[in-house]
């Protein structure tokens, strides 16, 4: 009825098949459910309508995106041993140095044949096998003095080749870093394996702060954080920003623009690497040693994590991948389905299996091996319809929310997330930006919801949308002009200026009080941070 197939539990068999052939020597057990508890789930979705009595004319729809979440689960718990060993794919697929051997694998059913490129070979292709399902694979072994074939820090790409014959390079999709030439704007991105000795890993050392009964979130953007024209680091946004973030009183912080992305002035969304960490501002063990100072502090930290979409580049993107096969051999949907005509961007097919393993991975990635305490899921209302949202104004009517326009395997992929992440941290934080507010979006998934908790809402006066895509931010709107030459401290400030400062705090005390159980403010709208900020790009002279 919602464009759904009823048949995931014989493809999912299927697939999961290939995956036991490949991966059975690294199978694990797979661990209890933390503190021993084990979920009960609704039988039909239905118990959101006692929460709701508007919901009772939807009954199908929300039962038909709930059998399918069911059966969704229900297979990956059958083939899989459960979404916590199904969310392990970081462990298997990409570049792997195990038992004095580096395995790399990569699933790539487009392509007729592929070899390993980089560094290490002189960047003369290491051919890898092809199984019947479009599994790529290599073992290199150690050398003869327990050096990994492949070093840590060393280029890699992997070379494919087209159904029409020619030859490709791409960056390894579970890829951990990615670097540029420094100094050249377009460059393409090279692909580094990241994996250093013991003595160079960071180690945390303070614990998950306890999750607060009310969210003071502070949004902010690393590489713009500094004062100075250049990219900040990580190390810098430790030493400076965290210091000021706590001493203002906020007990998180919402970090953007972590997820790689070759095209800076796309503000992070245009993800191009969803498991590398933006290597502009340094490296993964420099994120993890700010991630465990704000802990310190007792400030928790949420990704801003990019699902939604992802870039369109090839050379350097996941989109590489595509290489014109069908959606079920595929990351992305095909055709027009697949492609967001605002954003110039791909779409993911959520429906796919493997795509679920990439995404759901990527979602335990970022929780377990830098311990952030949560999401905002970005771009949720585009996920959640066929349509996107695009030239949609939503007026509450539920029949716009529940209908044949409603994405059910976005929002069924939503639904494993949200379970996962509170499998693995019963305590995390998970903020869905949603637009066209869906009813109980963020109502318990045992319940039929989509989200983890009962529902509560996030209140600003201004987020990143003001600061950073050319609108004018609250401050600049009072005072206009005036804040270039009325704010001088050598001098009275002038009746607009007074005026300005004054309804600032108004605006943001009111929004605090009453916006929400949650209060947001972009870096720098503190304190009235004057004007929109830009990113390096031809139309500000490669501004820093």
């Amino acid at each position: 009825m919602f464009g759904r197939s009823n048949t995931y539990s014989r493809r999912f068999s299927s697939l999961s098949k290939q995956w036991a052939q490949l991966t059975d020597s690294d199978s694990q057990t797979v661990p209890a459910a933390p503190h021993g508890q084990r979920r009960t789930y609704s039988k039909d979705g239905l118990d959101l309508v006692a929460s709701d009595e508007n919901l009772a004319g939807h009954e199908e729809h929300l039962k038909y995106r709930y059998q399918q979440f069911l059966a969704t689960k229900d297979a990956i718990d059958q083939n899989e041993g459960g979404l916590l060993e199904f969310s392990k794919g970081y462990e298997k697929l990409g570049i792997i140095r195990k038992d004095g051997k580096t395995v790399y694998r990569e699933w790539a059913p487009g392509a007729i044949a592929a070899q390993l490129i980089g560094d290490f070979n002189g960047w003369h292709g290491t051919w890898m096998e092809r199984d019947e399902f479009g599994n790529f694979s290599v073992t290199l072994p150690d050398d003869p003095s327990g050096n990994p074939a492949i070093p840590h820090g060393s280029r890699v790409k992997i070379r494919l080749q087209h159904p029409g014959g020619w030859w490709v390079d791409r960056l390894p999709a579970w890829v951990k870093w990615a670097t540029v030439e420094p100094g050249k704007m377009g460059a393409k991105y090279d692909g580094v394996h990241w994996d250093p000795p013991a003595s160079e890993k960071y180690q945390f050392r303070h614990p998950r702060p306890p999750r607060p009964e009310s969210l003071r979130i502070y949004e902010a953007h690393v590489g713009m954080s500094s004062e100075e024209e250049k990219v900040a680091s990580y190390a810098y946004f430790t030493d400076n920003v965290l210091p000021r973030i706590k001493d203002l009183g906020y007990n998180a912080i919402q970090l953007m623009a972590i997820q790689e992305h070759a095209y800076y002035g796309s503000f992070g969304y245009h993800v191009t690497n969803p498991f590398a960490v933006s290597s502009r501002s340094g490296t993964p063990e420099e994120l993890k040693a700010l991630i465990d100072e704000a802990h310190r502090l007792g400030i928790m930290v949420l990704l801003d994590i990019v699902h939604s979409h992802i870039s369109s580049n090839a050379d350097d993107g996941l989109s590489g991948f595509d290489l014109g096969q069908p959606e079920e051999a595929n990351y992305f949907l095909q055709g027009e389905r697949g492609y967001h005509s605002q954003w110039d961007s791909r779409l993911f097919n959520y429906r796919g299996y493997e795509v679920l393993r990439y995404l759901l991975s990527n979602v335990r990635y970022w929780l377990e091996e830098f311990r952030f305490d949560g999401f905002r899921f970005d771009g949720v209302t585009s996920m959640l319809y066929h349509h996107h949202g695009i030239n949609v104004g939503f007026s509450g009517s539920y029949s716009e929310y529940f209908s044949p326009a409603t994405n059910v395997d976005a929002v069924v992929y939503l639904m494993l997330a949200n379970d996962l992440t509170h499998q693995l941290l019963p305590q995390a934080i998970t903020i869905a930006e949603d637009v066209s507010g869906m009813p109980a979006l963020c109502r318990p998934v045992e319940e039929g919801g989509v989200g983890r908790y009962t529902e509560k809402t996030v209140g600003y006066a201004e987020s990143h949308d003001q600061a950073l895509v050319g609108d004018k931010t609250i401050a600049f709107r009072l005072m206009d002009a005036e804040m270039y030459s009325g704010m001088s401290v050598l001098q009275q400030p002038s009746p607009i200026v007074e005026r300005g400062v004054a309804l600032h705090k108004m605006i943001r005390t009111i929004t605090m009080a009453l916006g929400g159980e949650a209060y947001l403010n972009f870096m720098g709208n503190e304190f009235g941070h004057p004007e929109w900020l830009d990113f390096p790009r031809q139309g500000s002279c490669q501004s820093k």
